[in-house]
């Protein structure tokens, strides 16, 4: 059996996986401990998992501002002290970075001791966290035909993004009932991430009527801070009454996916990665001030392995048009749910967790412990 640390904080896309990750060792007779960050998306995530343990780790996110610089940079260090306090006393065989500002910390506290370091980038461009700690690490996991040029290729594995057990697809109309929605009316799911999209949840309140007159129900999670609960039905051309909901969060992504006719999404890799785990058919409109342009990179290999359609923010006045059509072509939906599934192919987390268990044997084999008297 070996422990490892798992850094994973900051937003749903790095806590997601490392939640997938902790599970699929937990499986396999292993112990994992999530470094996570103060952040509130952090706390309430990882309070639907009493069997995993998550440790708030101090850090904040860079930023360009000489106040806010100064202010990470503080952060940073006060991290590192709390990593390299937590190494000596937990002895990890091995540290898994997912990215963000919370790798930085822990990898080089376990450089500093000598651990194998493994990093894991889910976008199609990676972030800045995976292409300057790259260098240190024993293992580079990256997405199918991605490269980073001082990352030597001997190192490097191409996975996808690990989904958590429980984002798995589910029957559509009987998810749509779960939620509150009437299981014999198209539905319509506005998805910003774990943060919400405002811009996003503005079209979905502009073109609430306009859905509701074509028979289509929305359901809308604007994110937590945008928006309180809000519920209620409205009528169709018909004469039918159709309904929606705005909510703040929602925890019950299998469900929410699984009962979608069609999502209309960001573009970040942990949202891509659940979308096709439940084979839901989307419309991308990617964030267009994403670190690097990242998400216009994701967006454009889902749409070239006919996952869906991109829709660029600039262009959301036409978007109503684009969601109404494709929501009500039945045949094209179908075409794209087999795509999804041809994408659903492979387990990242079996090779993530064979490469863990090889490194860990390797450093314990060169570093054995010494027996407590």
């Amino acid at each position: 059996m070996s422990h490892y640390f798992i850094s994973c904080g900051g937003t749903g896309g790095h806590l997601a996986p490392g939640i997938a990750l902790a599970e699929g060792l937990l499986a396999r007779g292993h112990t994992a401990t999530l470094l996570i960050s103060q952040k509130k998306i952090d706390a309430r995530l990882s309070e639907k998992y009493p069997r995993l343990l998550f440790l708030r780790m101090p850090g904040s996110g860079f930023a360009w501002s000489p106040v806010q610089l100064a202010r990470c940079c503080l952060s940073q260090f006060q991290a590192f002290r709390f990593c390299c306090a937590l190494i000596r006393t937990e002895r990890p065989d091995a540290i898994v970075g997912f990215g963000g500002f919370t790798s930085a910390p822990v990898v080089f506290a376990g450089r500093l001791a000598r651990l194998p370091i493994v990093l894991h980038e889910s976008n199609r461009v990676p972030g800045r966290a995976i292409r300057t700690l790259g260098r240190f690490a024993a293992r580079v996991y990256l997405p199918e035909g991605i490269r980073i040029g001082r990352v030597p290729a001997a190192i490097t594995r191409h996975a996808g993004m690990p989904v958590r057990q429980e984002i798995a697809p589910l029957p559509a109309e009987a998810a749509r009932a779960a939620l509150g929605f009437n299981p014999s009316q198209k539905l319509l799911v506005v998805f910003g991430g774990s943060q919400g999209a405002s811009a996003l949840n503005d079209w979905a309140r502009a073109a609430r009527a306009d859905l509701a007159a074509e028979g289509i129900q929305l359901c809308c999670v604007t994110g937590p801070g945008k928006g309180e609960v809000e519920a209620g039905e409205s009528l169709s051309r018909n004469g039918a009454m159709v309904r929606f909901q705005f909510l703040p969060f929602s925890d019950r992504v299998a469900e929410l996916l699984s009962a979608a006719d069609l999502v209309v999404a960001r573009a970040g890799a942990g949202t891509i990665a659940e979308l096709i785990r439940c084979a839901a058919p989307a419309i991308l409109v990617p964030f267009p001030h994403a670190a690097d342009d990242h998400q216009r990179a994701n967006a454009a290999h889902f749409a070239h392995e006919a996952g869906g359609l991109v829709v660029e923010q600039a262009a959301l006045p036409n978007l109503l048009v684009t969601a109404v059509s494709l929501i009500s072509n039945d045949a094209r939906l179908q075409e794209i749910r087999g795509a999804l599934r041809r994408m659903s192919q492979g387990n990242p987390l079996e090779l993530m967790i064979g490469d863990l268990e090889q490194l860990a044997l390797a450093h314990s084999a060169s570093h054995p412990r010494p027996r407590l008297t």
